[in-house]
């Protein structure tokens, strides 16, 4: 493996764990503060989750470029194909959140983000799966000596 590969594994592998942790756990923590209704937490999480989502793209760039001689694998493929679609939930995510904060900053007392509460839950849980799932075909999908 060259230096140049590595440079890329290291910053692969630290994009995931310092951008990929943090989303994980602010969509993890955000129904809670929606059901407690406080807006402030909430508008803080949105943030973080919008920061650390476009952080996680760094996850899939330098993976690509790690991963380069192998992108027509099948567990490259996949792996890619799943990683969009966790991006895709988590810009339904973020619209989510700031649906619940626009509504949790509204005096009104008749819509209360319940919807978003659920969904939120529901599809930060997915995103959490779906990156499991590509760390393990990650683990099991790459060849040896790579």
């Amino acid at each position: 493996m060259s230096l140049f590969d590595q440079v890329l594994l290291w910053l692969h592998i630290a994009f995931a764990m310092f951008a990929l942790g943090p989303v994980a756990a602010f969509t993890g923590a955000t129904p809670r503060y929606i059901r407690q209704k406080n807006v402030e937490v909430v508008r803080y999480l949105h943030r973080g989750t919008r920061i650390f989502g476009v952080l996680s793209i760094g996850v899939f760039l330098f993976g690509a470029l790690l991963g380069r001689g192998f992108l027509g694998a099948p567990y490259m493929s996949v792996s890619m194909t799943l990683f969009i679609v966790s991006l895709v939930l988590l810009v339904v995510i973020d619209r989510d959140q700031a649906t619940a904060v626009r509504v949790l900053s509204n005096e009104s007392s008749e819509d209360d983000a319940k919807a978003q509460t659920g969904r939120i839950a529901a599809l930060g849980g997915l995103v959490s799966l779906l990156w499991l799932v590509i760390l393990v075909l990650m683990v099991v999908g790459n060849p040896p000596g790579v």
